[in-house]
C-alpha cells in the first residue's frame, strides 16, 4: 500500500473526489426538476440520470482501487477519537450509498416493464445492458420489483441527502470553528 505521508490527499483522489460530487448533485438536481420539465424533455432527463449514475458507478470502482491502494492523508492533530471514528464511518457509509445508490437505480430501470422496448442508451452513444436475470421475468415480478428497487433507490438518496448534510457541516465546523485547513486537504 503506497503511504501519503503529506497532509493533502493525492491529485487522484482530489481529481475523483469533485468529480464525483459534481456529477452526484447534478443528477439530484435533475431528478428533482425532472417533473416541471415539458413533456418532450422528460425521457431524455430520465435517461441522463441513468447515464450520470451508471458513470457514477465506474468512478466509483476507480475511487475505491485507488483507495485501496492509496492511504489517506492522517486526521488533523486536534481531531478527537469520537470525531475520527464519526469520520470514518461517514465515509465508509458514503462508499456504500455511492455504490448502492445507481445500483438499485440499475436494478429499478431493468425492472420497468417497459425496458425492451426502450434500450438504454449510455449518454446516447450506445447501449448500456439491463440486468438479464430481471429482464427475464414474468411482468407481475418485474412490476413488483420495479416498485421495490424504486422504494429503495429513494430511501437510499434520502440518507444521502443527509449525510451529505452532515459531511458540508463538519466540513465547514472544522475548516471554521476548528481553524483546522480541512478544505485544503482536498482541494487543487
Amino acid at each position: 500500500m503506497c503511504v501519503n505521508p503529506a497532509h493533502r490527499y493525492t491529485r487522484v483522489a482530489i481529481v475523483l473526489h469533485w468529480l464525483m460530487a459534481a456529477l452526484i448533485l447534478g443528477n439530484i438536481v435533475l431528478i428533482w426538476v425532472v417533473e416541471r420539465l415539458p413533456e418532450a424533455h422528460i425521457r431524455l432527463a430520465i435517461d441522463t440520470h441513468k447515464s450520470v449514475g451508471i458513470l457514477v458507478l465506474g468512478l466509483f470502482a476507480l475511487r475505491l482501487l485507488w483507495r485501496l491502494g492509496h492511504r489517506p492523508p492522517a486526521s488533523p492533530a486536534g481531531m478527537g477519537a469520537i470525531e475520527q471514528r464519526l469520520a470514518q464511518a461517514g465515509h465508509v457509509l458514503f462508499y456504500v450509498l455511492i455504490f448502492a445508490m445507481p445500483f438499485s437505480g440499475w436494478l429499478h430501470d431493468s425492472a420497468w416493464r417497459s425496458a425492451a422496448e426502450f434500450p438504454m442508451r449510455l449518454f446516447g452513444l450506445f447501449e448500456w445492458p439491463r440486468i438479464g436475470w430481471i429482464m427475464a421475468m414474468e411482468p407481475f415480478q418485474k412490476q413488483q420489483l420495479h416498485h421495490l428497487f424504486g422504494e429503495v433507490h429513494e430511501w437510499l438518496a434520502n440518507i444521502f441527502y443527509v449525510l451529505f448534510a452532515l459531511h458540508v457541516l463538519a466540513a465547514l465546523k472544522h475548516q471554521c470553528v476548528d481553524h483546522q485547513p480541512q478544505f485544503k486537504r482536498m482541494w487543487f
